[in-house]
């Protein structure tokens, strides 16, 4: 919630009456203060009637503009973008973790398929903490037509397999744009798709599991490979 009063799409926040004060909920006042939403308190049980875990307080919240694939095309890239790409990612707790990876990691777009892929739900944001609420995200209906855009563009494709010959380890991300491509919870990426890429990498398994959830593969791949090619400045994380 505070996130998306931060990225200006709260219109209106609703407290419950004897709402225990907590950190959480004073941030979520202060910043919509500070933007000028509208707060008001009600009975709890009308915010029952509208939310199942709503912890005292709600926010009505406009829908965040969807992109498509022509904006792939149109859309105004810095030198050194990054876009993460999700081919068939299913559970909306992978897309919001995924999203949040991405958002954390700079990306400046989040793509995904519009059909037999996770949905953007109250359950993606609340897994991504927010990052959907900030991150541009295109939904197409073919991931192969969308990368071509993106080469089009000026973008680098890598994809992310397990049985990729190059590991992270053996090579060096390319600078400038790149687009990092994540196949499906447990398929991977489609026969096209990866075809569609200019190189493939893996994530070196040491342990004895054979691999990790997709959305940690992604975190991990962008803060170990990618990001150290990356010329941007980084921003403190929170608390330092």
């Amino acid at each position: 919630m505070l996130e998306a009063v931060r990225a200006g799409l709260a219109t209106s926040i609703i407290v419950a009456r004897g709402a225990r004060a907590t950190q959480g909920l004073s941030d979520v006042l202060a910043a919509a203060g500070a933007a000028g939403v509208e707060v008001r308190e009600d009975e709890r049980s009308r915010l029952d009637a509208v939310a199942a875990d709503h912890r005292g307080v709600v926010a009505w919240v406009r829908p965040t503009p969807s992109l498509t694939e022509r904006d792939l095309s149109t859309w105004s890239y810095d030198d050194d973008d990054l876009v993460v790409v999700l081919d068939g990612i299913e559970d909306p707790h992978n897309l919001g973790a995924a999203a949040r990876a991405a958002e954390a990691a700079g990306a400046a777009m989040l793509v995904s398929r519009t059909r037999r892929a996770a949905e953007v739900t109250d359950a993606a944001i609340r897994a991504s903490a927010g990052a959907m609420l900030h991150l541009p995200h295109a939904r197409v209906a073919n991931i192969g037509r969308a990368l071509t855009r993106l080469k089009d563009a000026g973008f680098a494709v890598v994809g992310l397999a397990e049985d990729a010959p190059a590991s992270i380890y053996g090579s060096t991300a390319p600078r400038g744009r790149i687009a990092i491509v994540l196949g499906s919870e447990g398929t991977g990426m489609s026969r096209l798709v990866r075809e569609a890429c200019d190189e493939v990498v893996s994530l070196p398994m040491r342990g004895r599991v054979g691999s990790l959830n997709a959305s940690t593969s992604l975190a991990a791949v962008l803060y170990a490979w990618v990001l150290p090619s990356r010329r941007r400045p980084e921003r403190p994380a929170a608390g330092t």
